[in-house]
């Protein structure tokens, strides 16, 4: 069984050192955006059937369920999810109850993240969180909903036929998302205005927060299709400079964007006095090192060929976002 390691290829102090591209021609950025657009689509679609339609007495957590995910968003977890599957011609009905399940996760990280115990934030996607929307206990109730519904459309025989593989991709998600993936990159980030973090141990803190999610995205499509474990490995390549790259971009954002671009609140880590890449580098050199890492990244796809043309073109088209 694959273990989705959350650490960086590289000591990235000094920032990753870009591997001769596989492909040298400019990526179609705009075929990137449109099959971004379609996987939101789909995915959406999915979940609309997967999710509770609210009802009963306890109809109120079922309808905040569905805002929080029907909030909008970008829906890279389950892209990654799709396009790693379509590599392998893993059924498209298996990978949308996956990527499903993953947003359902993201989801729920994003409602408790929110929270007033952790970020209290009250945007989120260009609309009040959920805590703001509903309360504090719904939101709380809501994101362990989504939770606990992540792994029941996972175990369902209806996302796969082996229960081998099910109980697998089950075992991932949780090891992504639990005390040593998702949820302790939490716990650091809490701790970290007072920790006086440097490079590593941010990449450390993001790897686990972002990354380890990323990680199970991009390889999910790999354990559907019971692909060799050479090819786990160049998607897990991937995963771990994408997922820094994408950081250092939504770190761009933070440091000179604003809340109606994002989304959500802007500026929130230097007014808590929490370090970032980009902090500590200076928005030149993040930007720079942000840009081998996406070159490194296209560059762990090789095996694929132009079917990877997708996935290799998305870290750049996430860096050329405007801030």
């Amino acid at each position: 069984m694959a273990n989705l390691s959350t650490e960086p290829q590289q000591g990235l102090s000094g920032a990753a050192s870009a591997p001769e591209q596989a492909h040298s021609d400019a990526p179609d950025l705009s075929a990137v955006q449109a099959a971004l657009g379609e996987a939101a689509r789909a995915v959406e679609a999915s979940l609309d059937t997967l999710l509770p339609h609210p009802a009963g007495l306890h109809r109120r957590v079922q309808e905040a369920m569905r805002y929080a995910v029907f909030a909008g968003g970008k829906r890279l977890r389950p892209f990654l999810v799709l396009e790693g599957a379509r590599l392998f011609d893993a059924p498209r009905s298996c990978a949308l109850r996956v990527a499903a399940a993953i947003e359902a996760m993201h989801t729920y990280s994003l409602v408790h993240d929110d929270l007033p115990a952790m970020d209290d934030d009250d945007l989120r996607r260009g609309r009040p969180t959920t805590h703001r929307q509903f309360d504090e206990a719904t939101a709380i109730l809501a994101g362990d909903a989504l939770l606990t519904f992540a792994f029941e459309v996972l175990a369902d025989p209806a996302t796969h036929p082996r229960a081998e593989t099910r109980s697998e991709l089950v075992t991932l998600l949780a090891r992504a998302a639990g005390s040593d993936g998702m949820i302790g990159g939490q716990m650091i980030d809490i701790a970290a205005p007072g920790l006086g973090l440097g490079v590593d141990e941010i990449i450390e803190l993001e790897a686990k927060k972002t990354g380890a999610l990323f990680a199970f995205a991009c390889v999910a499509g790999a354990v559907i299709a019971d692909a060799p474990a050479g090819a786990r490995e160049s998607l897990l390549a991937y995963a771990r400079d994408f997922g820094v790259a994408f950081q250092i971009s939504d770190d761009l954002i933070d440091a000179e964007g604003s809340a109606e671009q994002a989304g959500k609140r802007v500026g929130k880590d230097a007014d808590l006095g929490k370090a970032t890449l980009v902090s500590l580098w200076g928005v030149e050199e993040a930007r720079s090192k942000a840009a081998r890492l996406a070159e490194s990244a296209s560059a762990a796809l090789s095996p694929f060929g132009p079917e990877a043309d997708c996935l290799r073109a998305l870290p750049q088209y996430l860096l050329g976002r405007r801030s």
